[in-house]
């Protein structure tokens, strides 16, 4: 039984095989007596004249619409959706005629494809179509990654039928395969370039299956910032000059924004923080959804320390005239820096604080003094604004408050209608005695701050030069916060001050001359420090005053605190505050006196 069927599909091959021959010899026959052609093909806008019997020798489905017409003498065929157009079905019609063309990986696909739609199976003919473009494919495209790649490209204008015979499936595996196979494999090869002029789905499920190969994640970042590079390329130039794309062309940007956006590593430090910044700008501007949006302001925190001004000075896209630049995002990013702090705190409560994680702290506050001083000079940025990005600034990160006096300065500077009750708040953000001398010395000068600064700043300084004067061994103590307070909370304080404020303008020109006469006889002091030693006189009064300290000899320096008296009314040295006008003198007790 076995052997009979075998004799019948034997017979049957060989049957097909002289049929196949024979419709050979015929085609060849009508090329070479250049007979008049019976059908024309309408393929898009091309037409082809051609003749009915090579071409239904091969294609089952031209076989079917001859037979399956009801004009017996059909002369005209449309085949509206041949994939490939008429490129593709030139070259179908050249293999029914039996004329040699060179098959490459540039239009196998094609060739597959169109070989699928006009059904050139082996049912037809022997060494059809289907089977020469199928062998081609297996045995020489998909054997190298530049094939796969080349015809993977191809492929993706032959869609749905290229789906259908399953070669983009079959050339993203083979991709996959080779790249996760290849040890020396490099994310700046030439093919790498290639992949990037794919469609955004059919990049992600090139991805994906290196991935599920066993390609690590991080290892595509180069491969994604190449892709974003030359997808979104162009967008800045409609950003600056405020343009809008299409809908369809920005609806098409955007979902390869988002798609891209979904796929980069997770790993911290597998991309620069310059690239995220650009994606942020161009999720802002392309309108993507809040949750694309907000991931990347994450990743942006958590390498925050790397990043430099410009990467967070992202313009403004409302289009509405507000601020210059987005301060809301910035601000976001902040918040979210400092939320991860306090995760890792929280979370390794026992570790020792190690000198990188203070001096990332010390960078990111930096950078966000030089971000608010950045954005301080627009006329359109509000107080409240101001204030709650400039509170953001961890304390611990600022050494000196210089920084923070200079964004206040520029502030103000931008700002001059202000009121005085706003430039109090302004000037609050900062704590005078962080300030060096010269930025004290710049404040004292500066007509732009209230006087009730600059009252503070002349009082801190004055304490920290008398204490400097007195020897500088012992740690200068500070009063703390009562005497900010006071001055900006106090309401009773402010009125008297500003009573006063006409006292102090006559007064301020004098003391800004006494504080440089004062920094020459520091000079002087060190030098003479320095050449002799001090020495101690002990004498019957101090043996008799015990651990009394001795009363403070009539100097320079006592007529300036006389002055900086009348200046701070509210506060004594020691920092507490003051009811009286005058010193009362203690009653002197005669009996224990000595003359």
């Amino acid at each position: 039984m076995a052997d009979s069927e075998a004799e019948k599909a034997g017979v049957c091959s060989s049957k097909n095989e002289r049929l196949s021959t024979a419709m050979k010899r015929t085609s060849e026959w009508i090329f070479s007596q250049e007979i008049p052609s019976d059908v024309t093909v309408h393929v898009g806008e091309a037409s082809f004249s051609l003749h009915k019997f090579p071409l239904v020798s091969k294609c089952g489905l031209i076989r079917k619409v001859v037979s399956e017409s009801s004009d017996g003498d059909l002369t005209s065929i449309e085949l509206p959706d041949c994939p490939g157009g008429a490129e593709a079905f030139e070259l179908a019609a050249m293999f029914c005629y039996g004329i040699n063309f060179e098959i490459g990986t540039e239009n196998i696909a094609m060739l597959r494809c169109v070989a699928e739609y006009l059904e050139m199976t082996e049912e037809y003919a022997i060494g059809n179509l289907v089977g020469r473009s199928e062998a081609y494919i297996n045995e020489v495209a998909l054997k190298s990654l530049a094939g796969a790649v080349s015809v993977l490209h191809m492929s993706q204008t032959l869609l749905p039928t290229a789906e259908k015979v399953k070669l983009v499936s079959r050339c993203i595996d083979a991709i996959a395969f080779v790249a996760c196979k290849d040890t020396q494999f490099s994310m700046v090869d030439w093919w790498a370039d290639d992949l990037t002029v794919l469609r955004i789905d059919i990049f992600q499920r090139v991805l994906v299956a290196m991935m599920s190969r066993g390609f690590k994640h991080y290892s595509l970042a180069p491969l994604l910032m190449l892709y974003a590079q030359k997808s979104l390329r162009g967008l800045e130039v409609f950003a600056k000059g405020r343009k809008k794309f299409e809908a369809q062309h920005e609806h098409e940007k955007r979902v390869v924004l988002e798609t891209i956006v979904s796929l980069l590593p997770r790993e911290k430090n597998a991309l620069s923080v310059s690239f995220l910044s650009m994606l942020l700008r161009a999720a802002l501007y392309l309108d993507t959804t809040v949750a694309c949006r907000l991931d990347l302001e994450k990743r942006m925190a958590a390498q925050l320390g790397q990043a430099a001004l410009d990467d967070l000075l992202i313009p403004s896209y409302a289009f509405t005239g507000d601020t210059l630049f987005d301060v809301d995002t910035a601000q976001r990013i902040m918040v979210n820096y400092l939320d991860l702090e306090l995760e890792l705190d929280a979370n390794e409560q026992q570790r020792i604080p190690s000198s990188s994680s203070s001096g990332e702290l010390q960078r990111v506050g930096r950078l966000m003094e030089n971000y608010v001083a950045e954005i301080a000079s627009d006329r359109n940025l509000s107080v409240s604004k101001f204030i709650n990005i400039a509170e953001l600034i961890p304390e611990q990160s600022r050494v000196t408050e210089d920084g923070m006096y200079r964004a206040i300065d520029i502030y103000l500077k931008a700002h001059p209608a202000l009121s005085d009750m706003e430039r109090k708040k302004v000037c609050s953000l900062m704590e005078c005695q962080k300030l060096s001398r010269e930025a004290c010395a710049h404040a004292a000068q500066n007509d732009r701050l209230p006087v009730q600064t600059v009252v503070q700043v002349l009082y801190y300084e004055q304490q920290r030069l008398r204490d400097v004067m007195n020897g500088g061994v012992a740690e200068v103590k500070l009063p703390a916060a009562p005497a900010k307070l006071n001055i900006y909370s106090n309401e009773t304080a402010a009125a008297t001050v500003s009573d006063e404020l006409s006292l102090l303008r006559r007064e301020n020109a004098d003391l800004k001359l006494e504080l440089v006469k004062m920094k020459m006889k520091m000079r002087e002091f060190e030098k003479a420090s320095l050449s002799s030693s001090p020495q101690t006189n002990t004498n019957t009064n101090t043996q008799l005053q015990g651990d009394k300290p001795p009363l403070p000899k009539k100097s320079f320096m006592n007529s300036v605190s006389k002055k900086l008296g009348r200046l701070y009314p509210f506060v004594r040295a020691d920092g507490i505050a003051s009811n009286t006008k005058g010193r009362v003198r203690p009653a002197k007790d005669r009996r224990h006196s000595v003359s």
